[in-house]
């Protein structure tokens, strides 16, 4: 990790850096550790929904330049990337969440596809921005539920609205790459990319299985699961930001090389389950217990998903750095210690510097 900080991260330092969805889980920590690594940092996006939402307890927003906005609202966006005139973009802002995309598609559309071509037009006429990441899924791919990862090369599509709208969103980025970046926009590099579910400390979005299980251990009730046996590339949230960031210093020395799409999972080997994380998480956290549910519903899941992830290995050198259990170790550690009082911006800065030395 020494290499990659005295080589990549020093170009961060001093740099404008836009985060759009800064308040969410992933953009909160991409935020924490670019201000860590000396970057000026300015967010977009809505305001937190949660009085202990990860953006909360950081106090973020003393630290970074942030401004409440919203993603769909183009004017808002231009002007404010205008204004700052950034180096580096990172579009996270999104509704994220499978299980609402079928209550509120078009919020879903409007937001994924239309925030995407918002802020790809804030940086089409922004010119001192020299890299963009745009961030998706690993569910715009369409999936056949295929025991093999999907590559970079392989279909778009989707069943559900939130699947649907990341795929569309990946090509909306292509044709702005065609169109306009790739050969009238010189010096600049930009690269969609794709990552498995993440898990991490500060996350309590609804619908998702890592604050469902830590909500049911801290009353003490039964973790009820509806798709045990659903499995998932699960990842903690700093392997792919680790991603996100080595590419973007990557385009920012070399734009052309690599400039396109990349996938960001965790290793290929044995695949876990969502009952397995269950498991793992209440095994660190010292109780709990399982309960599988039926459930009759029309919204669709995918059993099976994974990534291949030869693009980026061959390509970036990266690889995730912590494994399954150690991800789920340093989630439920984070929750524990925030519940018995210690500070968020302590522990989130001990894990980070923990990952950074491996």
């Amino acid at each position: 990790m020494g290499d990659l900080v005295n080589n990549y991260y020093e170009i961060f330092r001093n740099k404008k850096v836009l985060i759009s969805g800064d308040t969410g889980f992933k953009g909160s920590w991409l935020a924490y550790w670019l201000s860590l690594l000396g970057a000026e940092v300015y967010g977009f996006a809505l305001p937190p929904e949660h009085d202990n939402d990860h953006f909360v307890l950081l106090k973020l927003g003393k630290f970074i330049r942030h401004r409440d906005g919203d993603i769909r609202d183009a004017g808002q966006i231009k002007e404010f990337t205008a204004k700052i005139n950034p180096e580096f973009v990172f579009h996270l802002a999104a509704q994220p969440l499978v299980r609402k995309s079928f209550h509120e598609p078009k919020l879903t559309f409007d937001t994924n596809i239309g925030g995407t071509v918002n802020i790809l037009e804030a940086i089409r006429q922004t010119p001192s921005v020299k890299v963009a990441i745009i961030v998706t899924s690993d569910k715009c791919y369409k999936n056949n539920e295929w025991c093999w990862g999907y590559r970079e090369i392989d279909e778009l599509g989707g069943k559900d609205p939130y699947s649907a709208s990341k795929a569309a969103a990946e090509i909306v980025f292509s044709a702005y790459q065609n169109s306009f970046f790739k050969e009238d926009r010189q010096g600049f590099g930009a690269a969609s990319v794709r990552a498995g579910n993440v898990i991490g400390g500060g996350d309590w979005s609804v619908d998702r299985i890592v604050p469902d299980c830590i909500k049911a251990l801290q009353k003490n009730e039964a973790i009820q699961l509806r798709n045990p046996d659903a499995t998932r590339p699960w990842q903690h949230v700093l392997d792919p930001l680790l991603g996100y960031l080595t590419l973007a210093a990557q385009l920012y020395e070399n734009p052309s090389a690599y400039s396109g799409s990349y996938n960001f999972g965790p290793d290929h080997g044995r695949m876990y389950t969502v009952k397995d994380l269950a498991e793992e998480l209440i095994k660190v956290w010292g109780s709990g217990e399982i309960q599988v549910i039926k459930e009759d519903s029309p919204v669709h899941e995918s059993h099976l998903l994974h990534l291949n992830c030869d693009k980026v290995h061959h390509y970036l050198g990266w690889y995730p750095k912590w494994g399954f259990k150690k991800s789920v170790e340093m989630t439920a550690s984070w929750y524990k210690r925030i519940e018995a009082g210690e500070d968020a911006r302590s522990v989130s800065k001990e894990q980070i510097s923990e990952y950074m030395e491996c």
